[in-house]
């Protein structure tokens, strides 16, 4: 099935959830180093807000470097979408009501079809084959005959 990129859930619960995990990753960051910053300005820092504050940072960070990758995923999966070509619907040619018997008695199925042949002949395999230089150097082989 061929379907249409924007019609995937995957593609969309990707976009949404990396756009997400990107917003996230850095308003924690943000809020940490900022935090960080005017208390150890301020010389007021306890070891929670830093300490913590640096572990919060490389959460944020690693939820920062998520969203991004999704993000590039997604961009590389509608490149390959644009790419890829697309089946070309199938033409149908319009129907010439005029061509129609205007009788109902007549039939429009051709009557005189031919009768499907079936070729009865068998190949005879020569005798004098016997150096043939096949891989199994059977008959059925070098005259295509199936066994079974």
């Amino acid at each position: 099935m061929n379907k249409s990129l924007t019609r995937s859930i995957g593609f969309w619960l990707l976009l949404v959830l990396s756009l997400a995990s990107a917003g996230v990753g850095g308003w924690i960051i943000a809020g940490q180093l900022g935090t960080m910053t005017s208390t150890l300005l301020d010389g007021t820092a306890t070891g929670i807000e830093v300490y913590v504050g640096q572990s919060l940072v490389v959460v944020g960070a690693a939820l920062l470097g998520a969203g991004v990758i999704g993000l590039l995923i997604s961009v590389a999966l509608v490149a390959v979408q644009a790419l890829v070509p697309s089946t070309t619907p199938v033409v149908v040619e319009p129907i010439d009501w005029a061509a129609e018997s205007s009788e109902p008695g007549e039939s429009t199925v051709a009557t005189d079809a031919a009768e499907p042949t079936v070729d009865t002949r068998v190949e005879k395999a020569d005798v004098d084959d016997e150096g043939q230089n096949g891989s199994s150097g059977s008959t059925a082989t070098a005259t295509k005959i199936s066994v079974k």
